[in-house]
Order: structure tokens, then C-alpha cells, then sequence
């Protein structure tokens, strides 16, 4: 009579000491984890929330753009990956021109005194 269990998992015989049987093999007794699904990448979502953002709250032009190429790309992203992503791509590349762009204009205003109290 063998040891083994029919599925090759050796069980540990009554007294063995603790440590001299092998480890299980890899995922023995846990179901494998899910499939990845292709579903919309998170890059592209925070993309698409922070153009949102940066269209209300600094009224950046180029976010507008940056908003429409995220949405876009969440909705190709199950079918042409790499469409997606160089779409992706582009709307951080907007979102971060935008930014500096809007900076700029608070640093160039604020230099020539238009803040200052008259």
C-alpha cells in the first residue's frame, strides 16, 4: 500500500516529524486565479478623471482633447490594444502640456503684477 494520495500529494504519516514531507506543489488545494480580463486599463481611466478635472477646475483647453482621446481609448481597449494605448499616451502628453501651459500663465500673470491689489 502507498503513501500517496491518488492526486500525488503525499499525506504526512501519524508521528512524522514537522518539515520532512515536501511542500505541496504550486496551487494544490486553491483554485487558479482568474483569467486577466482586457477590459479597460486603469491608466486610462485616471487619464480620462484627471482631464475631467483639469477641464472644471483650471479650464486647460488641451484637457478637452486629453478627455475625449481617454474616453475613447477605454472604449477600444478590449479590441485594439495598441490603438489604446498610443491613445492613452496622447492624453497624458495633453493633460501634461495643459498643466505646464496653465502654470505658466499663473507664474507669467503673477510676475507682471495682475494679482496685485490696486
Amino acid at each position: 500500500m502507498s503513501q500517496g494520495d491518488p492526486s500525488g500529494y503525499p499525506y504526512q504519516p501519524y508521528g512524522a516529524p514537522y518539515g520532512e514531507q515536501p511542500p505541496p506543489p504550486y496551487g494544490y488545494g486553491y483554485p487558479p486565479p482568474p483569467p486577466r480580463g482586457n477590459g479597460p486599463s486603469a491608466n486610462a481611466i485616471v487619464a480620462l478623471v484627471l482631464n475631467i478635472f483639469a477641464l472644471v477646475s483650471c479650464c486647460n483647453v488641451l484637457a478637452l482633447p486629453g478627455a475625449i482621446l481617454a474616453g475613447l481609448a477605454i472604449g477600444k481597449s478590449s479590441h485594439e490594444p495598441g490603438t489604446a494605448r498610443t491613445m492613452v499616451m496622447w492624453s497624458w502628453i495633453l493633460f501634461g502640456v495643459g498643466f505646464v501651459l496653465t502654470i505658466g500663465t499663473f507664474i507669467v500673470l503673477g510676475v507682471s503684477g495682475a494679482f496685485d491689489d490696486r
